[in-house]
């Protein structure tokens, strides 16, 4: 698909997603940048929150904003600064529903809204609620379009400070470099690793999305069976990560192909009784060691039972890797789960963008029926009072 001509993407209804996909390591580049132009603004923004006492920091989003939070907040609870902050992935759609049942008033809080485009009911309600709902406050936006009501809404908010990635306002229907970039610059931000670290951890991803790209042929390989299910497994922040690439899965094909996701260890407590001989089982390897071995086991395991039609790692090599069939990255830096999950989320979309069009569906435009929109419709907020 990377290789093709536009007007042939075009005839495949694919020329966005394809382009957007693709472009992701050079927006990594652009969001490193973006996160230092902003680093200082935002420490001081928060200043005065943190002299209150320990901070609940709340990654909020909706679908694939929510997966954002899911990823990234793992790894920051031992790479963050976990006596200043606790951090917290909660969804935009459980904070709007059962506010009560997921913020504390006591706690001060900032609210991390992940948006695409901003304009998703519960995004902006999340906001009004959360507001009414906790005594000390504050919103930190990071979303991809500066026309959006949450940047809007938020201009002339002192307690509100926005971060845009406007190149990351993904025009197709699913989010790719914008579910990427909001993981990346929110991690920057509260990843107390030094500079000159992250700066070469995220060139390192680059270069490894970059690889992903030039050998899009041995993603297709591993399609080329008769499969009709797929699942992808991860541990830690590879849970939210297998999470995001099973949505996308089911987006582009729009549910010609049945998904499921898990945990490494998790999978085990019922959910394989999913796969089949016409399954494909994905597992993103992680780099700490300790870790590592769970995801290996599942490999393992699956393997050996020899339940699935493939069961393939996603895998940087170190010194315990799966021998079997792997995409994996070689020559690298080993990099730490939040920064690694970049490059793995590239194959994830890869495998779906080849999916959907292998069950002759459109990844621009995967929806027919216009039940399910790139902005969501038809959510009805309902008044929230203390």
């Amino acid at each position: 698909m990377f290789e093709k001509d536009l007007e042939e993407l075009k005839s495949l209804g694919a020329h966005i997603t394809t382009a957007e996909i693709k472009q992701q390591p050079e927006l990594w580049r652009d969001a490193y940048r973006i996160y230092q132009k902003n680093k200082d603004a935002v420490e001081a923004f928060l200043a005065d929150l943190k002299e209150l006492g320990r901070v609940s920091v709340v990654f909020a989003g909706a679908g694939t904003s929510d997966y954002v939070g899911d990823t990234v907040a793992p790894y920051l609870r031992h790479a963050g600064d976990t006596d200043a902050f606790d951090f917290k992935p909660i969804a935009t759609t459980d904070i709007v529903s059962a506010p009560l049942d997921f913020l504390r008033p006591e706690d001060p809080t900032v609210l991390v809204s992940f948006a695409r485009s901003g304009n998703s009911p519960e995004s902006l309600a999340a906001v009004d609620v959360a507001r009414k709902v906790v005594k000390n406050i504050k919103f930190l936006n990071i979303t991809c379009a500066p026309e959006g009501k949450l940047a809007v809404e938020s201009a002339d908010d002192p307690n509100a400070y926005t971060i845009l990635i406007p190149r990351a306002n993904d025009q197709g229907f699913a989010m790719t470099g914008s579910y990427s970039c909001m993981s990346l610059i929110s991690m920057l931000l509260f990843d107390c690793s030094d500079e000159e670290q992250k700066a070469a951890w995220v060139e390192t991803a680059a270069k490894m999305g970059e690889e992903v790209v030039a050998r899009e042929s041995e993603i297709a390989d591993f399609l080329a069976c008769d499969f009709n299910r797929v699942t992808y497994l991860g541990s830690g922040s590879f849970g939210g990560l297998a999470q995001e690439a099973q949505l996308k899965i089911l987006e582009l094909a729009h549910g010609l192909v049945a998904t499921s996701w898990d945990t490494s260890m998790g999978y085990r407590h019922g959910p394989k009784s999913f796969v089949d001989d016409k399954t494909l089982v994905f597992v993103f390897v992680n780099n700490d060691a300790y870790t590592r071995q769970y995801d290996l086991d599942i490999l393992e395991e699956i393997n050996g039972d020899g339940i699935a039609m493939k069961t393939i790692a996603v895998q940087q090599a170190g010194e315990t890797s799966f021998g079997h069939t792997a995409f994996t990255f070689e020559g690298y830096e080993a990099l730490p789960e939040g920064y690694l999950a970049l490059p793995f989320i590239m194959v994830g979309q890869t495998v779906s963008l080849l999916n959907s069009v292998r069950v002759g569906n459109t990844p621009d435009t995967p929806s027919p029926t216009g039940t399910v929109n790139r902005v969501v419709k038809g959510v009805t907020i309902h008044p929230w009072a203390n």
